[in-house]
């Protein structure tokens, strides 16, 4: 496909509109509320949230291999490229950690959810907003000029 038309197939979307899709919104059906068809499988949810927490098992796996590889670095003492793979490392080992963290909470709130399902909308987005806050991703440190 040359440019030019990959240039018109854009400008034709473009020209078509929208097409009003709300992924946050079930259109109501013509003589009812709109929830009709909307469901929870309470199994579906708990099941989940056990897969979920599962991950914690892979990822401490991969936690080890990843202290294994480190292990033979060695004295870092006039070495650059040792210490800055030491950084590496630690921001690694701390990311996959929080990984690990953020697997098991999020997990957790599912199973929760699906299990009881009392929890209300603003409740589930609160605890899902206490594990974000919790498990921020780290600031870059690889490569990046320091003081420069």
């Amino acid at each position: 496909m040359s440019w030019d038309e990959w240039e018109q197939l854009k400008a034709d979307a473009a020209a078509r509109g929208s097409t009003g899709m709300q992924l946050n919104h079930v259109p109501p059906d013509p003589g009812g509320s709109g929830a009709g068809d909307l469901k929870s499988d309470k199994k579906v949810w708990t099941k989940a949230g056990e897969d979920t927490k599962g991950l914690q098992d892979d990822v401490g796996k991969a936690l080890g291999r990843l202290d294994d590889g480190q292990s033979g670095l060695g004295e870092l003492s006039g070495v650059q490229s040792a210490a800055a793979q030491r950084e590496l490392y630690e921001s690694w080992k701390k990311y996959v950690g929080d990984v690990k963290g953020r697997c098991g909470e999020l997990g957790g709130l599912m199973e929760h959810s699906g299990r009881d399902l009392a929890m209300s909308d603003a409740e589930v987005k609160a605890e899902l907003d206490k594990i974000k806050n919790k498990y921020h991703d780290t600031e870059a440190v690889g490569g990046q000029a320091k003081g420069r």
